[in-house]
């Protein structure tokens, strides 16, 4: 069993900063990326940033000047950065991370239950 359990979500004020969390942990043998997606209201799944293995990070343009991606390998954790927030920022951020669970097995993807970010104005 994977689990991916996110931290870090809360209400701030437009202009504030977040900063969000996510560890895996379980059976994993190798973690090929991680990152966070969110979902606002009435609206599909999007990407916001990943990082690769390789320490690559990919942002969605919408946050490339704001939010900062980072990950620690050793612990299996990825964090993200989130600064001058602003309502529509506003949404559920999911962790996600693509990894193998043994050194045979395909990689797959997982997905953490969310944490609620609010930005009012």
């Amino acid at each position: 069993q994977v689990q991916l359990v996110e931290s870090g979500g809360g209400l701030v004020q437009a202009g504030g900063s977040l900063r969000l969390s996510c560890a895996a942990s379980g059976s994993i043998f190798s973690i090929n990326a991680m990152g966070w997606y969110r979902q606002a209201p009435g609206k599909q799944r999007e990407l916001v940033a990943t990082i690769t293995d390789l320490g690559r990070a990919n942002y969605a343009d919408s946050v490339k000047d704001r939010f900062t991606i980072s990950r620690d390998k050793a612990k299996n954790t990825v964090d993200l950065q989130m600064n001058s927030l602003k309502p529509e920022h506003t949404a559920i951020y999911y962790c996600y991370s693509d990894l193998h669970v043994t050194y045979y097995a395909y990689s797959k993807d997982y997905w953490g239950q969310g944490t609620q970010v609010t930005v009012s104005s």
